[in-house]
């Protein structure tokens, strides 16, 4: 028998029989497959190696088998020279591959005009997507499902960024005002965004639409849409930043224009089994906050169903910012009722609260950043409830290609 005990509310027992089965004695908990529809636990089917914890139960997603909910979030890392992946990122994702993990790789541009911090990857130009072919080649070797998350950064930016020093681009012209930058030491400084005409925005959908033809190139299992946190297809979402007039602002339809007709031409040109999204409704990340964000998150949450994609991720009403974590009274529950696929949760989750998440059903999977930058073994120490890597803030975007990148050690060399 095998026993996992969560909180002071629930117990958990597994016990093995010979047909690999596992019954459950006291979890009476529904897990939910948007394939398959709502299944009792003792049904689900696992492996002689098979966990016994929520988190690392099967999930099926779509075409993509899962061997557990545990997913690498998207974390910039800032170690792409020159835009380009470089090869010691083969290192950084295969040491955080487990067979049948999900995991998301950092944000990387769709175009020139996409970047606004230093080294970070795009998928744009035949060179960057040869240099992701190894490291693609590194987590399939190791059985792992990779997506890449492509992206705009918008007004997130300055001239030097840009191509020829021009100005970024965003759905207004109104200025981001300066800030630590992610180093926590530096201060970012943006220059006024230039605001697309509505003719333009066409191009930049079709931006997105190659990159995910080029993702799909370099090996890629598919792309999340990056439409959270601030940056271009969140500065047209949102109220405190969208103030156009046209077909692309105004109204809370309008407002989500851009995000889906990028959803649109994305699913098209791959397969919408193949598309993701991540979304932040409830934030308020580079000065793009909305003055009603639970109608903006189900909104999106209903249209998305339309497009059939894989899956929705959206973070947590309690990170207001990259690094606060506040108490809230929001929940993303009413968008995962309204989302008919598979539902991914981010933002401040450990071990405890992310098998509750599973156990209550307000998530399929939940995805974790920096305790995953910190534990390239994150499932096997959940599995084990070993000891955790403390991350180091101070190297998550320097540029080193050893330190706070691939030397967190793994809980053998730890023990």
């Amino acid at each position: 028998m095998y026993k996992y005990r969560i909180g002071a509310s629930f117990t958990f027992s597994f016990l093995r029989n010979p047909d690999s089965t596992y019954h459950t004695q006291n979890w009476k908990t529904k897990v939910q497959s948007p394939s398959s529809g709502v299944k009792d636990s003792k049904q689900v089917k696992m492996s002689n190696e098979a966990p016994t914890i929520p988190l690392l139960t099967p999930y099926k997603m779509g075409n993509f088998n899962l061997s557990h909910r545990v997913v690498l979030a998207p974390l910039t890392r800032q170690r792409s020279y020159g835009n380009v992946p470089q090869s010691h990122a083969i290192l950084y994702y295969s040491q955080r591959t487990s067979k049948g993990g999900l995991l998301i790789s950092e944000a990387t541009g769709v175009s020139d005009t996409a970047q606004g911090y230093p080294d970070t990857p795009g998928i744009w130009t035949k060179e960057q997507v040869e240099a992701w072919k190894p490291i693609v080649d590194a987590v399939h070797a190791k059985g792992g499902v990779f997506l890449c998350q492509i992206w705009h950064a918008g007004r997130v930016s300055n001239t030097g960024y840009q191509p020829n020093g021009q100005a970024p681009i965003s759905s207004t012209d109104k200025p981001l005002s300066p800030r630590i930058s992610s180093n926590g030491i530096d201060v970012a400084q943006f220059s006024p965004p230039r605001r697309l005409r509505t003719d333009e925005i066409p191009l930049i959908v079709n931006d997105f639409r190659l990159a995910a033809r080029n993702a799909i190139e370099a090996g890629f299992d598919g792309v999340e849409i990056h439409g959270a946190h601030g940056y271009l297809i969140d500065q047209f979402l949102k109220d405190k930043v969208n103030d156009r007039t046209d077909n692309y602002g105004g109204s809370l339809e309008n407002r989500s224009r851009f995000a889906l007709e990028i959803v649109e031409a994305v699913a098209n040109e791959i397969g919408a089994e193949r598309v993701g999204i991540r979304l932040s409704p409830f934030a308020d990340y580079s000065e793009a906050g909305d003055s009603n964000p639970k109608p903006l998150g189900l909104y999106l949450a209903e249209s998305l169903n339309k497009y059939d994609i894989a899956y929705c991720h959206m973070v947590e009403p309690r990170m207001k910012t990259v690094a606060e974590k506040v108490e809230c009274p929001h929940s993303l529950q009413p968008m995962r009722k309204a989302f008919k696929n598979t539902f991914l949760v981010a933002g401040g989750y450990d071990r405890e609260d992310g098998n509750k998440a599973i156990v209550e059903n307000r998530a399929d999977l939940v995805v974790y950043g920096r305790i995953f930058l910190a534990n390239p073994d994150l499932p096997r120490r959940f599995e084990l409830n070993g000891p955790l890597n403390k991350y180091n803030r101070e190297t998550f975007y320097t540029s080193d290609p050893v330190i706070g990148y691939t030397d967190y050690p793994f809980l053998e060399a730890t023990t």
